[in-house]
């Protein structure tokens, strides 16, 4: 059994920063875990590492997706879980670092074997009003419309066409037939800093992302591949995207990017405080480095 750290929290709380202390201290490599870094192009609204960071310590799962290019969470898990048994056997220790809750889930639990996408009926689920697809996931399964947040149209369409198409339950397949991850002994750290704080820093990101030239990202990103690519739904570049199309002023695209990371944020914070085995530090993780290595220097002696 090789050891693990998991690193998780809301956006801005600085676990890339906390990835890469440990990973030094403790000669490890990082796998992010976020469901837009994997996607290349996408740089300005991601916060990826820069190249000083990924030259001090190796990073894995980012860059490795063409920003056309669907991938899903059971890909990542396969991927993740082959980066840190690769890390292990070069006598590093795997740090998994990243917001992206299903992702990790995925790495750790494993992922039921679902139906397949069913584009015509996502199409038609796309139409519906706001509020409708949440309203008819509560009917078909109320345990799964309790953990969806009702605006994430994405996590919605796919627990109704699986429902629908296996005539059934997503919450009850999602107990069985998972494929948890061995061989590792996992500690999870979660950083949960001031939320006053928390949202001082999201609004600061998102400011910077735009006066680094977002919006001409997302342009030449739009020119490129079209609207549709899962990553133009990301925020900030669903915001930009709003701008580039005239239903919103360049000021207004902010303070939306702005309000949808600071609920974006809350969402993470109840999703991974619902994990018991998450062990967590109120702080940034700039100043929580001396706590988590105290935490996993412990963990390593029991």
């Amino acid at each position: 059994m090789q050891p693990l750290l998991v690193l998780a929290g809301p956006t801005a709380s600085g676990k890339s920063a906390l990835a890469i202390a440990l990973a030094e201290r403790f000669s490890g490599e990082i796998i992010s875990c976020d469901s837009v870094a994997v996607y290349r192009e996408f740089e300005l609204g991601t916060a990826k590492p820069s190249r000083e960071e990924c030259a001090r310590i190796p990073h894995h799962l980012i860059d490795v997706v063409a920003p056309d290019a669907y991938f899903t969470a059971g890909e990542y898990a396969r991927l993740a879980r082959q980066a840190a048994r690769e890390i292990s056997g070069r006598g590093k220790l795997p740090i998994v670092c990243g917001g992206t809750g299903l992702y990790l889930r995925a790495m750790l639990e494993g992922l039921f074997d679902g139906p397949e996408r069913d584009e015509g009926l996502r199409e038609r689920l796309r139409q519906a009003r706001p509020g409708a697809l949440w309203r008819l996931l509560r009917r078909l399964d109320p345990a799964a419309a309790a953990r969806i947040h009702a605006n994430d149209q994405a996590k919605l369409i796919r627990a109704i066409e699986v429902c629908k198409a296996a005539a059934r339950p997503i919450s009850e397949m999602h107990e069985e037939g998972r494929d948890p991850l061995t061989g590792f002994l996992v500690l999870k750290i979660g950083l949960a800093p001031a939320r006053e704080k928390l949202y001082e820093r999201i609004n600061q990101r998102c400011a910077e992302m735009f006066a680094a030239g977002l919006i001409e990202e997302t342009r030449g990103l739009l020119a490129r591949y079209g609207p549709d690519v899962f990553a133009m739904r990301a925020l900030g570049y669903r915001q930009a995207a709003e701008f580039l199309r005239g239903e919103c002023s360049e000021a207004e695209a902010l303070a939306r990017a702005q309000q949808g990371h600071r609920n974006y944020a809350k969402r993470q914070l109840t999703w991974f405080r619902a994990d018991h085995e998450m062990q967590w530090i109120e702080d940034f993780g700039s100043a929580a480095a001396k706590h988590a290595a105290e935490q996993f220097e412990q963990f390593l002696q029991t």
